[in-house]
């Protein structure tokens, strides 16, 4: 949240140097608050899960939040009770009209599956076109990031030879952008994927700020200078053992997982994993909030101005 300042305190300019967020009284005084409408496309098999994943993470801020939970189709879920998901999700075309504050895009189990093979891609490319004139701010997480920069940018998927799979180091590029904002200089967040991310093919084929990356596991957090889009490649919304759940299920398969990086105690996966990202989990969802939609969404959301003009 702002620091209310009286508008001649030398302290003002000071902190807005640092590109600290600074509120004057004189635009306080005018400011209307309302609940902030998120919108969650949940694309990930375990529904519930994730739900409770990302909403404890949403809770972690002193603002008030409409939680709205989107489905792709009406397709049976092999892991969510149909009862569940007709209860508490909504379809495309009952809120295609709407205007949201926020939208959360999750990842998806479709590494190794082609653009065009991905059953409801069409869907997805409608409702990521259609959240640049509906949305305040859009956060691409893992798979849902490599769909993000290929249909914002035209950017083909590259896949890894292997399963990053861990909990990996990276590094705060830039520490005073608002969405590293109390970042430390480096940090740990989990990793599951097969998309890659290099750091130089984003820089060259984007105008993506990129705010941090890793040596492993390339970049993990970059956002339009508009804030409007935010892409993080991670999870740093996983429980603290949802990497070994995905451990153990691909080892029941017979598919020979390796085991995650500086994950298990010890390297040992019949030991309790390190829950190392929690703080950071919490704290860039807190930015994200706080300075990509509270800070620049319109009080009347039918104000809403497109992006990517």
């Amino acid at each position: 949240m702002p620091i209310r300042l009286p508008d001649e305190l030398p302290a003002v300019n000071f902190l807005l140097e640092e590109n600290v967020f600074v509120m004057t009284s004189t635009r306080a005084r005018f400011q209307d608050i309302r609940p902030l409408k998120v919108l969650i496309l949940n694309l990930m098999p375990k529904k519930i899960e994730t739900e409770n994943q990302l909403l404890r993470l949403l809770s972690n801020t002193p603002l008030q939040i409409d939680i709205q939970l989107l489905r792709i189709d009406q397709r049976e879920s092999k892991n969510t009770p149909a009862e569940h998901l007709d209860t508490f999700y909504c379809d495309f075309e009952d809120i295609k009209q709407q205007n949201f504050d926020g939208l959360i895009i999750t990842g998806a189990p479709l590494g190794l599956v082609e653009f065009d093979d991905v059953a409801y891609w069409p869907q997805i490319e409608e409702i990521i076109h259609w959240a640049k004139e509906h949305v305040t701010s859009t956060l691409f997480i893992c798979w849902a990031v490599q769909a993000g920069l290929n249909i914002l940018y035209g950017l083909p998927k590259l896949t890894r030879k292997d399963k990053l799979s861990g909990v990996y180091k990276h590094n705060t590029l830039q520490p005073h952008a608002l969405l590293t904002r109390g970042f430390d200089a480096s940090f740990f967040a989990p990793q599951s994927r097969y998309a890659d991310f290099p750091e130089e093919y984003i820089r060259e084929n984007t105008d993506l700020d990129i705010l941090a990356s890793s040596e492993e596991a390339g970049v993990y957090l970059c956002a339009t200078k508009d804030k409007r889009m935010a892409f993080v490649t991670g999870h740093p919304e996983y429980d603290a053992d949802t990497l070994a759940q995905e451990f153990w299920r691909d080892e029941k398969a017979d598919l020979s997982p390796v085991i995650p990086c500086n994950y298990f105690t010890d390297d040992d996966p019949n030991k309790d994993p390190l829950l190392t990202w929690r703080s950071h989990g919490h704290l860039l969802f807190s930015n994200w909030l706080n300075y990509f939609v509270y800070q620049i969404t319109p009080y009347d959301l039918s104000d809403m101005k497109p992006t990517f003009d």
